[in-house]
């Protein structure tokens, strides 16, 4: 269930403690915030009832054993079926990102393969084989500069 709320300066500080350790105790940050663990406790029980926060393990796909990691550009046509393919693309385990976009492509996705091979299997007999996908073009990660979620006070223009 997403609920629609604004975001106050303590929301953002809790999510901010929040992002640089998702495991950090309530009272740890409550000490840091000047506020009760309970507080914190409401807050983010409340986080997560509306669907902005989630806990999860961050892994770096590459220290794993991901050494092909990519974006493909798809193209669809007709342009009826975008809906259909997106859900497609998204039920392939190694899409970590699938969006409908503007501009030459319609959908961006970002996939996480072990090598070379996982990732031409990917595409050829499993991405072009989805019923309107027109076109691909995959680009390859050389090296990931930056990897990380947003940063929470970007919300208000800090």
């Amino acid at each position: 269930m997403s609920v629609k709320f604004e975001l106050d300066d303590l929301d953002i500080a809790i999510l901010q403690k929040l992002q640089e350790d998702g495991r950090r105790p309530f009272a740890d940050i409550g000490k840091c915030l000047g506020i009760s663990s309970g507080t914190v406790r409401n807050r983010v029980c409340r986080f997560t009832e509306s669907g902005i926060f989630k806990v999860v393990g961050w892994l770096s796909p590459m220290a794993i054993g991901f050494k092909a990691p990519a974006q493909i550009q798809v193209v669809v046509d007709p342009p009826e079926l975008l809906d259909e393919v997106a859900d497609k693309i998204a039920e392939i385990p190694e899409a970590i990102f699938v969006a409908i976009v503007t501009g030459e492509f319609d959908i961006l996705v970002d996939v996480r393969c072990r090598d070379l091979e996982h990732l031409l299997e990917l595409i050829s007999k499993r991405l072009q084989k989805i019923h309107g996908v027109a076109k691909t073009h995959t680009n390859m990660f050389l090296r990931v500069v930056k990897y990380q979620p947003p940063d929470i006070h970007l919300i208000r223009g800090e």
